[in-house]
């Protein structure tokens, strides 16, 4: 452990005592928890960021989009707004924050909201909608959902973790324990069964509990101004890629990349970072310098709702889309589950 986090240590204790003291006056009832007489799915992880929410959501979205009148609710971190907000294709990421922005852009028929309050935010919504789905919300208690979906980070479960500010856990391990399902998250395509076992006995569910293996699967480039699309795979080792991110764990597409270019050039934000003219001057000063025919700019489809198109509108900037994927056998038993939940408690009611 770095001397950082041995020395930020006692300030996890505190945070600990506290995170530990109010989830047991919502466990003894002295703060309530809101049932809801629709369905309610909530997508959430322990951790800081990284843990693939937003892919999960949208992959609810594209199971249930055609059958329901969905709303997923988010906070909508980093926004400059405050209280219920309905998303727009034209908002701005700093009216919405940038995930309900990037949900709202690619399925525009469903109806994307935020609010800090999740209660005040689905009943407003309750009324004209069939199902909401509560995206980032494992820790909004004030809100009992009828299906809880918890997301591990494959890689995080190998490392020693620690609770925040020492590391990155907004919880202890132990609160999976509220979750209906776990997914274990940005796995690696051919994980082996053994590797699935030792992950499940480091997590350790109960009997109620089942867990899930998902991977991530990249498209191709899409241009960020015209929507233009080009193969991934026409990506060479002479072609130049200066890669922008603003998210917690970039190493997922860095890998992906580097599998058709061994060179980039990464210009490395910070989760949710509002992208500043300097910003954006150093990324264009960093293209022009490289001395190749084929040369491009890569981001993802999150960090492309924080930037000016304008500024950018002569050069040639891709978005790299992402998506949550199960194995066919899992994916089955997975859908099935969902979608069992969603009907069965919309016939009850």
């Amino acid at each position: 452990m770095k001397l950082l986090r041995l020395l930020l240590l006692p300030f996890s204790i505190l945070y600990a005592i506290g995170v530990i003291a109010r989830n047991l006056a919502y466990d003894l009832g002295i703060l309530k928890s809101q049932q809801f007489d629709l369905p309610v799915i909530s997508v959430g992880n322990l951790s800081v960021g990284g843990s693939g929410k937003s892919p999960m959501t949208e992959y609810l979205i594209r199971l249930l989009k055609d059958e329901y009148k969905i709303a997923t609710l988010s906070r909508g971190y980093g926004r400059k707004t405050r209280g219920f907000l309905e998303v727009s294709t034209q908002s701005s990421s700093s009216e919405s924050g940038d995930e309900p922005l990037q949900f709202k852009r690619k399925f525009k028929d469903i109806t994307v909201a935020v609010c800090e309050d999740r209660v005040l935010g689905i009943k407003k919504l309750k009324e004209d909608h069939e199902l909401i789905l509560l995206d980032d919300a494992f820790q909004h208690r004030a809100v009992m959902p009828g299906l809880s979906i918890l997301l591990f980070e494959y890689h995080s479960l190998l490392t020693p973790q620690f609770l925040l500010p020492a590391g990155n856990l907004r919880e202890p391990v132990w609160e999976s324990a509220r979750a209906d399902l776990i997914i274990v998250s940005k796995c690696p395509v051919s994980l082996q069964f053994h590797e699935k076992k030792r992950l499940m006995e480091r997590i350790n569910p109960d009997k109620t509990q089942k867990i899930f293996f998902s991977y991530l699967r990249y498209g191709n480039l899409r241009a960020l101004n015209s929507g233009s699309t080009r193969l991934l795979d026409s990506i060479t080792a002479q072609t130049g890629i200066v890669l922008l991110t603003g998210i917690a764990n970039p190493d997922p597409i860095i890998t992906e990349l580097n599998q058709c270019h061994p060179d980039i050039i990464h210009h490395s934000y910070p989760d949710h970072h509002p992208f500043t003219e300097k910003n954006i001057s150093k990324l264009v000063q960093s293209f022009h310098d490289l001395d190749r025919e084929d040369k491009l700019i890569i981001t993802t489809e999150k960090d492309a709702q924080r930037l000016d198109m304008k500024a950018l509108e002569d050069l040639p900037v891709y978005i790299l889309p992402v998506e949550t994927v199960f194995d066919e056998s899992e994916a089955t038993i997975f859908n099935e589950i969902i979608t069992r939940y969603v009907s069965e408690f919309s016939g009850n009611n």
